[in-house]
C-alpha cells in the first residue's frame, strides 16, 4: 500500500504518499522492506505492462524534483533510490529520512518518499505536526490497534482517511474525495 501510494502515477497524484511516520521502535524492520520494495520497482516507460514508475509530468517539475533530491542529499539520510533512465523527464524513486515534517516547507509532486520516526508515545505530536502544515487531503493509516485509528480519526484535519489500504485511487463519482485546510 505504501510503494503504491508514494510512487504510482510517479508519486504525482494529488494524495499520493509523501511523508510516512513509522514508530521507531520497528522503523529499521520496515525500512528493509520498503528499500526492498523498492528495489523491485521497474521505472520506464509508461507504455510498457511492465514499468511501475514513468516519468514526471514535464522538465520544470523534474528540474524542481531534482533540486529538492540535492537539498536532501545534503540534510536527511538516503534509505534507497532506485535508477531510472538517462534523458526525459525521469526522476528516480527515492526514500530519504528526514528528523521532523517541519523540515519540508513545501510538497515535492514526484517519486520521492520522506520518513520520519516517531516514539509510541508520541502520536498526538504527529498528528499535530500533520495538521500544523495547513495541508489536509489524505491521510493514510496502517494499523490493527483501534485506539489508535479512533485517535487519528478524531484529530487529524484531513478530508480523506484511509485506513489498511493505500491512500490513492479514489473512485470518481463513486467515493467522497475533498480536503480540508489548503487542499
Amino acid at each position: 500500500d505504501l510503494i503504491a501510494s508514494a510512487f504510482q502515477s510517479a508519486g504525482q497524484r494529488c494524495s499520493a504518499c509523501r511523508v510516512v511516520f513509522i514508530q521507531e521502535d520497528v522503523a529499521d524492520d520496515m525500512v528493509r522492506m520498503i528499500a526492498g520494495a523498492m528495489q523491485a520497482l521497474t521505472v520506464g516507460d509508461p507504455r510498457r505492462l511492465a514499468t511501475d514508475v514513468g516519468p514526471v509530468i514535464d522538465g520544470d517539475a523534474k528540474a524542481a524534483l531534482d533540486e529538492h533530491l540535492a537539498w536532501l542529499a545534503k540534510n536527511a539520510k538516503r534509505l534507497c533510490q532506485v535508477e531510472a533512465p538517462a534523458g526525459g523527464n525521469f526522476v528516480a524513486p527515492a526514500f530519504y529520512e528526514i528528523k521532523a515534517l517541519s523540515d519540508l516547507n513545501r510538497e515535492n509532486f514526484g517519486p520521492i518518499l520522506h520518513l520520519v520516526r516517531f516514539a509510541a508515545d508520541a502520536l498526538p505530536e504527529v498528528v499535530a505536526a500533520i495538521n500544523a502544515t495547513g495541508y489536509g487531503l489524505t491521510l493514510g493509516l496502517q494499523s490493527r490497534i483501534d485506539s489508535v485509528r479512533d485517535y487519528i480519526e478524531r484529530h487529524a484535519r484531513v478530508g480523506n482517511f484511509y485506513v489498511n489500504r493505500n491512500q490513492i485511487g479514489a473512485i470518481v463519482e463513486s467515493q467522497p474525495f475533498g480536503g480540508e485546510g489548503l487542499s
